[in-house]
């Protein structure tokens, strides 16, 4: 069996190509934000495919090399994921509320009678996550935003980040690909001087921060972290500020409390 980091090198090296529609390659790429349920098709299928299918998966987040999910149609119990898993009639491998851990290479490979048939069915799933610096724990999450209780004149770093089984750099990416914070008419925050972005990487994930000083005016405001390719959307997370309390600045407090005891002589 091929060593899916491998797999995972060679998924990019086909990415380009299978965007810009060349087919003949027996892979798919999937972008998802973490919190969302997501359907991997196997593209090999047998007929009956259910008892013969198994599903592997490779991630190096999890430190632990290539994982069978589904055996022979039977889903593992020993994976600590098994609950949110589940195998449809046509051989898909649905995952529940993904999380960034869950991104990686996932192969649908089919048995009959002891033996492989066929070619194994490459999935490569790249999962967006963002994270929020001073962390909340009030904090909660959903499938398609964020919301963090946090009080205006703080500083925040929001962390987006693009977990991907490539082996690479974001800066080795072919040209195309763009992770960029924006705003809720989708302008690039880039252009406004309140915010500091900055792009690194680190291994299998890349990585654009914002931060910047909270207004009274940004209660309830919404930032969007954005995956194109070639300026077409593949996936984004939205992140709101929620302001908990007064939105009244420290500062404007202590002018009110300061002119209230210069009164009181």
């Amino acid at each position: 069996m091929a060593d899916k980091c491998d797999l995972c090198l060679l998924g990019l090296i086909i990415l380009s190509s299978l965007l810009t529609g060349i087919s003949g390659v027996d892979h798919d790429h999937v972008f998802i934000r973490s919190g969302e349920n997501v359907r991997l098709s196997c593209n090999n299928a047998l007929s009956d495919c259910k008892s013969k299918t198994t599903w592997i998966n490779y991630n190096s987040f999890r430190h632990s090399g290539t994982v069978e999910l589904i055996t022979k149609g039977i889903k593992r119990k020993d994976t600590e994921r098994h609950e949110r898993l589940s195998l449809e009639s046509d051989c898909s491998l649905n995952i529940k509320n993904v999380t960034e851990e869950d991104y990686g290479s996932y192969s649908c490979l089919q048995y009959v009678n002891g033996q492989k048939q066929g070619s194994d069915a490459d999935v490569y799933l790249h999962v967006l996550h963002v994270s929020v610096s001073p962390s909340s724990s009030s904090s909660s999450s959903s499938s398609s935003s964020s919301q963090t209780e946090i009080s205006p004149g703080r500083s925040v770093t929001l962390s987006c980040q693009l977990y991907s089984c490539t082996g690479f750099s974001c800066d080795d990416w072919y040209e195309g690909f763009e992770l960029l914070w924006v705003n809720q008419a989708g302008v690039d925050l880039k252009t406004d001087s309140r915010y500091q972005i900055l792009s690194s990487s680190d291994q299998d994930h890349c990585i654009i921060t914002l931060t910047t000083t909270l207004l009274n005016e940004d209660d309830n405001r919404e930032w969007r972290c954005r995956l194109t390719h070639r300026n077409q959307l593949k996936t984004s997370v939205r992140y709101t500020v929620k302001y908990s309390g007064e939105k009244t600045l420290f500062s404007d407090r202590f002018v009110k409390t300061f002119t209230h005891w210069l009164y009181s002589f």
